[in-house]
């Protein structure tokens, strides 16, 4: 049988909503990760193919979840040290899970390094600059700014303006100064993208596991 891209986009949703019922609050998130990046690859000019892998590692970025134990997934305060590093372990579990499927091998890798810093001091492997896949680097630079712009129990969420200035920050550093430059490029159609997200009536609130920037940081 024929693995068509609509059997794809099937399987893709059955995944989605298997973590959603593992945790709900990462559904929504997928979703806007998602779209937001697809945006920045049509900006960079990327292939079609590239964007359709961006497109499907976007929805399943976060499915290593499904291996993180509850009382850290779930946990509304900090993460302590050891917790970290059970959430710092979802991209090498998500990688795991769907490499085990040929037609997913190249979207496993793009999950494997969505938290690779551009400075080398992200995880799982430290890797840096352009040795992270483009597709990695458009998904945690979009990853972080969902993150920035979505409340928590413990404070709430910055205006978009304020997590433009954040990614800004960064770049260089945690993200790659390119992929930065063009988020910024479509920084004027982002509200008018989320919001589409805020009228449908889905009770899911982002939450992609560290609360500051800088837990984007491996522990060593």
């Amino acid at each position: 049988m024929v693995f068509t891209a609509i059997a794809m986009h099937e399987l893709i949703d059955v995944a989605v909503n298997i973590l959603d019922a593992r945790d709900p609050h990462t559904f929504i998130h997928s979703w806007r990760v998602a779209e937001l990046s697809v945006l920045i690859a049509e900006t960079m000019g990327l292939p079609n193919e590239w964007i359709n892998k961006i497109h499907i590692a976007a929805h399943l970025h976060d499915i290593g979840k499904i291996g993180v134990p509850d009382k850290v997934l779930n946990k509304t305060g900090r993460l302590n040290n050891d917790e970290i590093l059970l959430m710092q372990a979802h991209p090498r579990i998500g990688y795991n899970i769907i490499e085990r499927l040929p037609i997913l091998r190249e979207i496993s890798r793009i999950v494997l390094y969505h938290h690779e810093r551009f400075d080398g001091l992200g995880y799982p492997d430290g890797i840096y600059g352009e040795n992270i896949p483009i597709e990695s680097r458009i998904i945690s630079v979009v990853d972080a700014f969902d993150a920035l712009s979505t409340d928590r129990p413990y404070r709430k969420a910055k205006n978009y303006n304020g997590c433009f200035e954040e990614i800004n920050l960064h770049a260089g550093s945690q993200f790659c100064p390119a992929v930065v430059r063009h988020f910024m490029n479509i920084r004027d159609i982002i509200p008018q993208v989320l919001d589409k997200f805020e009228k449908k009536e889905i009770n899911h609130v982002a939450f992609v596991g560290h609360e500051e920037l800088m837990h984007s940081r491996r522990l060593i």
